[in-house]
């Protein structure tokens, strides 16, 4: 039995409690988790924004060392440090084999449908996003994890799973910052932090960070941003005023609602660049009119997963934190126990603090 926490229904609270892990089978792999990364996905997961069969253990973002492995394993061995993959590909359906897209994987989350674990009752338990990594131990497929590569802290190396891949991948391989452009990054959480050290990576000259917490102002600020907005009416108007009166080149959304959607596309340049990171409701609609959207030229994208292929992109940007280019800890406001993460949903429903992290 190990510690977890369970959402036993869609807006319940989660319940830390008592579960049942079997062993590996073929082709899976244990592992015993040393921490996780409490994301904004798992609030949307636990208010039924994106679909989960329930209950179910939450958590995605995490890292730990492997304690078993099943039959046809050969990618990890027991005493491998790892990062959970919330996403990985099949690498054989029309995204993956055909269009060389693996973050659009049909099969990414075939897990998630299936039970993994019993509650202390016997009622069957769904991993959430295909890992459950609010757990001291998961069970996961085998190409859900991934090799941790040398000189990275295993703790902090659960935010390389989300935060990181996902907002290196924004800047990087979605918006494609360039040396010398300006970015705009709308919402200072674990991700917009992210992508704000990335656009510095990238060589971005000015960057506008943007949020409702006038609190968040210094952290934006030791992640790469050389200026601050406080998130309102004129919010696009005051970001243009920063960048000469044209509009920032690229703005990169974590937040997923309509009205920053609207505020990140008004504040880019005409031929700018906008990806939207953010996970919104299906309800909540963005409107651009005919005109606007000829007259601007402007390029808006969804980004799942930054567009990454984790498999490619872990390795890189791991060197870019044993480099001193990227700072895991920087993202992390909070550390806490498995008791903590009600306090951590709290802290994101209120756009307080950065990444909260759950050591185990």
């Amino acid at each position: 039995m190990v510690r977890a926490a369970v959402l036993s229904a869609v807006n319940a609270p989660l319940e830390i409690t008592e579960i049942s892990l079997p062993d590996p089978g073929p082709g899976q792999v244990g592992v015993r988790l040393a921490a996780a990364g409490v994301c904004h996905s798992d609030l949307s997961l636990s208010r039924g924004v994106l679909r989960q069969p329930v209950p179910a253990v939450l958590g995605h973002e995490g890292a730990g060392t492997v304690t078993a492995v099943g039959e046809g394993v050969t990618a990890v061995a027991p005493g491998d440090r790892v990062v959970l993959n919330w996403a990985p590909s099949c690498g054989t359906c029309h995204f993956c084999a055909k269009l060389g897209e693996p973050w659009l994987c049909l099969h990414a989350n075939a897990a998630t449908t299936v039970p993994y674990a019993r509650g202390a009752d016997g009622t069957e338990l769904y991993p959430g996003l295909s890992t459950a990594a609010f757990a001291e131990e998961t069970v996961v497929p085998e190409r859900a994890v991934l090799p941790l590569p040398d000189g990275i802290p295993l703790t902090d190396a659960a935010l390389l799973g989300c935060a990181v891949l996902t907002g290196y991948g924004a800047v990087h391989h979605c918006a494609r910052v360039a040396p010398g452009e300006s970015v705009a990054v709308f919402g200072v959480g674990g991700i917009g932090l992210a992508v704000l050290q990335s656009a510095r990576i990238a060589g971005a000259e000015r960057i506008v960070a943007v949020d409702v917490s006038e609190d968040k102002a210094e952290l934006a600020a030791a992640a790469g941003a050389t200026d601050f907005v406080l998130s309102s009416e004129t919010t696009a108007k005051e970001i243009r005023a920063l960048t000469g009166g044209w509009g920032a080149d690229v703005a990169v959304e974590c937040v997923g609602r309509s009205s920053t959607i609207r505020a990140a596309w008004s504040s880019t340049r005409r031929g700018g660049r906008v990806a939207v990171v953010g996970i919104g409701g299906k309800e909540d609609m963005v409107s651009f009119s005919a005109l606007e959207v000829f007259h601007f030229a402007r390029t808006l994208s969804g980004c799942v997963y930054g567009n990454c292929d984790p498999a490619r992109d872990l390795p890189v940007v791991a060197a870019h934190v044993r480099e001193g280019r990227l700072d895991l800890g920087a993202l992390v406001t909070e550390r806490v126990g498995l008791d903590g993460i009600a306090d951590a949903f709290d802290a994101m429903r209120a756009g307080r603090g950065g990444r909260t992290l759950v050591v185990f």
